[in-house]
């Protein structure tokens, strides 16, 4: 019998959109079974998705939302920070892990990134949480133009693990426990990547996952917050179930909140896809090897370094750069044209029109970042790819750079 809350052809629906998505067999009877249950939201298959995280990256708390970006949001909550507010983070990233600052009214201090993977700078970042904490003329040459006036307190740091491989994070923390900071960690691209033998997610005060469809797994929309923070965990819960703390009835609220909860459905498909990571993992690592057996003969081609400290690297796009005196856009447009779907990657965020307008940014502010923006192209990428697929992208480029 299906759900009360869906008739049978919506029942019917749901499930060819799920095949047509290309989620297997056994993913798909995960989701039919909620379907065909008595409950959409709030039921079973959140726990049992949370508490599968808290097994994989060893952490006290998993806290499921219905995105990276909301995840992201809840742990600025929890860190309060709020109005003027000063965090460390990359302008080289998606733009979610700036605007979760936003939200608060707090003000992101950018600091550029190592040209070799483009993750936040530790020598930088060092310093400038030194000039933050310093204040006066050292601090001031950290902020942007204008909308940071009256900075109030320097609260944290947000290194993002960028294309899925893991910032510096011991050199973040120990930035951080100097300056008394907090660390929310955006691993939204790296879940199952691990920094000097530790899982990624695991290494701030907060770490973040996400799951669109491009992640290396996916709920369709989704995310997971993992602390070993007692507080901030009853705190994140609260505020993603509209501010209901322990105790509050369905109309009480305790808390300014979010509807940021995770759906059942999709609980159900991350529990089916988490029983499958490894696999996925593997995966993807593969098809990274043959791009790079491939790239390697292309000159004109610049892969992202894996650093040491990277004990395994779990890709989420395959990222290239371009050596200067390629067109990016015009080799893009090339390759388009023989039906090869690319993408540059990353825009730098202080050159997004909102933050120009809101803080006064201009072109030369973090001179690595805008160039990685501009040679920087995300070639065709997922865990179902063949050999003969990235052949075909690989033959493509080069003919495209030949010609």
């Amino acid at each position: 019998m299906s759900s009360p809350d869906l008739s049978d052809a919506e029942h019917q629906q749901v499930a060819e959109t799920l095949r047509q998505a290309g989620v297997p067999a056994e993913d798909l009877q995960s989701v039919l079974k909620i379907l065909d249950g008595h409950g959409l939201s709030m039921g079973p298959k959140i726990g049992e998705f949370e508490q599968l995280f808290c097994d994989y990256i060893g952490a006290k708390h998993a806290i499921g939302v219905n995105s990276g970006t909301a995840g992201l949001h809840l742990c600025v909550r929890a860190a309060g920070i709020g109005p003027g507010d000063l965090v460390i983070t990359t302008p080289f990233s998606f733009v979610a892990s700036t605007n979760v600052l936003l939200f608060e009214n707090a003000i992101p201090v950018f600091v550029d990134v190592n040209p070799t993977t483009g993750n936040l700078d530790p020598d930088l970042a060092a310093e400038a949480a030194r000039d933050l904490a310093a204040g006066g003329a050292k601090a001031r040459k950290w902020l942007p133009r204008k909308g940071a006036e009256n900075p109030s307190a320097f609260k944290a740091l947000l290194p993002v693990d960028v294309f899925g491989q893991p910032a510096a994070l011991d050199l973040m923390r120990q930035v951080a426990d100097e300056h008394g900071l907090k660390v929310i960690e955006d691993s939204c691209e790296a879940l199952g990547s691990e920094y000097r033998g530790r899982k990624a997610g695991s290494l701030g005060d907060y770490g973040v996952f996400a799951f669109y469809p491009n992640k290396q797994i996916t709920t369709g929309e989704g995310g997971v917050i993992v602390t070993d923070d007692d507080q901030a965990a009853a705190t994140m819960r609260a505020l993603r179930n509209q501010g209901r703390a322990p105790g509050d009835t369905w109309l009480q609220h305790t808390l300014l909140g979010y509807n940021y909860r995770l759906d059942e459905m999709s609980a159900a498909l991350g529990v089916a896809q988490m029983a499958r990571i490894e696999e996925l993992l593997r995966k993807r690592e593969q098809v990274s090897r043959w791009y790079d057996d491939r790239l390697d003969e292309l000159p004109q081609v610049e892969r992202y370094v894996i650093e040491p400290d990277t004990t395994r690297m779990s890709w989420f796009v395959y990222v290239v750069k371009f050596r200067q005196g390629v067109d990016r856009d015009a080799l893009a447009q090339k390759l388009e044209g023989r039906g090869i779907p690319v993408r540059p990657y990353f825009a730098p965020i202080h050159l997004q029109p909102y933050m120009v307008k809101r803080f006064g940014y201009h072109p030369g502010d973090f001179p690595v970042t805008e160039d990685l923006g501009r040679r920087g192209l995300a070639l065709p990428f997922s865990s179902v790819m063949t050999e003969a697929m990235v052949d075909q992208v690989c033959q493509a480029l080069a003919d495209s750079l030949t010609h």
